[in-house]
């Protein structure tokens, strides 16, 4: 029996494959340890869905805690707020520190505050995802009596998903259609092939929503938002869906880290300086060449990153990560609509929604298989 901890920050996309193998890991005489801040993780590519209520809570979440208590690995309720690598512990809010032989970050990202005001609570982000259900209650309940208008900050995915899945949620409810508007700053989409940003801005502008563009949000508050063009918008909920950034775990830790704050890790997704540092998902800076923030690579990373947590834990040889080539960008825009991408390929409708959910809930019935 070697006895060695493996320890894994957060259960997310890059950690599924291990977790459905903790027994596997155990019988090979490892202890396994999650520590995450949350009993469930949910899986942000349907949080627009479920805001929109294509989807319940429970449809887009794994239920962590079980998955690992059920096949005998320790499940740590916390969060963790420091890596002391040189002595191979993490430190939680809690105060409590645990100890590894080797540790696999996959801690997520998070939408930046820039520009809100302290203590706005009207101002609500894209994630975490429980920040969305509590967006739809407000939306519910405020638009059954009264026309309010939102603001979405953002021009590309999150906004775009955000916005329409809102205008499916008041149609359901049989709520007062709100005013909303994209503050997309630049160009809306212009990231992404021109087709793309076409289509879905065809889709919602048809709806009466809004996009404005070339003047970015500067100051955000509970009931306005000022311009950079000292333009003051009134608005009664505000939604911020741009980009997201690597949790700050690591900087604050003092460990390697790439030009946005991500864990510096090599081909092996292992950190240099640190070889028994691993990590996946949007939480990572990928020194190869930069990966975009995307639920695809975390899912690729699954079966590498189970290889070379146990190859690390027994002194065996590790196996590279191939990002691989185009993936596949579909969006889910409410009301059964959507547009679909890959590689030269284009379209929107009731086609290109039915895929996105096709895969997505296959993905979720797979793993949540292991509950």
């Amino acid at each position: 029996m070697m006895n060695k901890k493996l320890v894994l920050i957060g259960g997310g996309h890059a950690h599924m494959a291990t977790l459905a193998n903790i027994e596997h890991i155990r019988a090979r005489g490892h202890e396994l340890t999650v520590i995450a801040p949350s009993e469930h993780h949910y899986y942000s590519g349907m949080g627009p869905g479920m805001l929109g209520k294509t989807y319940t809570p429970d449809d887009i979440r794994f239920r962590t805690r079980r998955v690992v208590e059920k096949q005998g690995g320790i499940f740590v309720l916390d969060t963790a707020v420091r890596i002391e690598a040189e002595n191979r512990m993490v430190h939680l809010k809690s105060g409590r520190a645990l100890r590894y032989d080797v540790l696999s970050c996959n801690a997520g990202s998070f939408v930046p505050q820039t520009g809100v005001v302290e203590g706005a609570e009207q101002v609500f982000a894209s994630k975490p995802i429980e920040r969305l259900q509590a967006l739809q209650k407000e939306i519910i309940q405020r638009t059954a009596a009264d026309r309010i208008a939102i603001g979405i900050i953002g021009g590309g995915p999150s906004a775009a998903e955000i916005s329409g899945n809102i205008w499916q949620l008041v149609r359901k409810q049989k709520g007062i259609m709100p005013n909303i508007t994209i503050f997309s700053g630049s160009e809306f989409f212009s990231r992404f092939s021109p087709p793309i940003g076409q289509k879905i801005r065809q889709i919602l502008t048809r709806r009466g929503i809004q996009i404005l563009e070339d003047d970015y949000a500067r100051v955000i508050s509970d009931h306005q938002i000022i311009l950079a063009s000292g333009k003051t918008v009134a608005l009664d909920l505000v939604v911020l869906a741009f980009g997201v950034r690597p949790s700050t775990l690591f900087a604050d830790s003092g460990l390697p880290v790439g030009p946005d704050g991500g864990l510096a890790v090599n081909q092996f997704l292992q950190n240099e300086t640190y070889p028994e540092l691993f990590g996946g998902g949007d939480c990572i800076h990928f020194l190869p060449r930069p990966l975009n923030k995307v639920g695809v690579y975390a899912v690729r990373q699954n079966t590498v990153l189970l290889h070379n947590l146990l190859a690390r834990l027994e002194g065996k040889s590790l196996q590279a990560f191939d990002p691989g080539g185009d993936y596949l960008l579909i969006y889910n825009l409410g009301g059964g609509q959507g547009v679909f991408h890959k590689n030269r390929v284009t379209f929107k409708g009731r086609l290109a929604f039915s895929i996105k959910d096709y895969i997505d809930r296959k993905f979720m019935r797979k793993f949540q298989a292991f509950e």
